[in-house]
């Protein structure tokens, strides 16, 4: 599979190979020293998300996981975001402290700031 990805990504002049491991225990140092852009990995367990790849979209979100399971013919991309979320509090002492204490359960009260 690493020859194949190599052999299709080196056609392309609009993208660079930035690092190579072939030892999984190395991919998070190598993706902090190198920074990609995308990240293209082996899947094992078909389309079960890889353990690291949470926490490396956690500690990178602009970066993209290409996972690869050739034995099954399958490859997923995985990204993150962030998601905002606004919602109108109560504009009081009990709003306030309602909604540092319980985000997700603040009361809904007052619709104009």
């Amino acid at each position: 599979m690493r020859d194949l990805v190599l052999a299709t990504i080196a056609d392309q002049p609009d993208i660079e190979v930035v690092g190579e491991t072939q030892n999984d225990a190395n991919i998070a140092e190598l993706v902090d020293t190198t920074r990609p852009d995308f990240l293209i990995i082996s899947l094992d367990q078909g389309e079960a998300r890889p353990e690291l790849c949470g926490f490396l979209l956690g500690q990178y979100p602009k970066m993209k996981v290409l996972a690869v399971a050739p034995q099954e013919n399958c490859t997923i991309l995985y990204s993150a975001f962030i998601d905002i979320r606004a919602k109108r509090v109560e504009n009081s002492e009990k709003g306030l402290l309602n909604s540092l204490r319980n985000p997700e359960t603040a009361e809904i009260r007052s619709r104009t700031c």
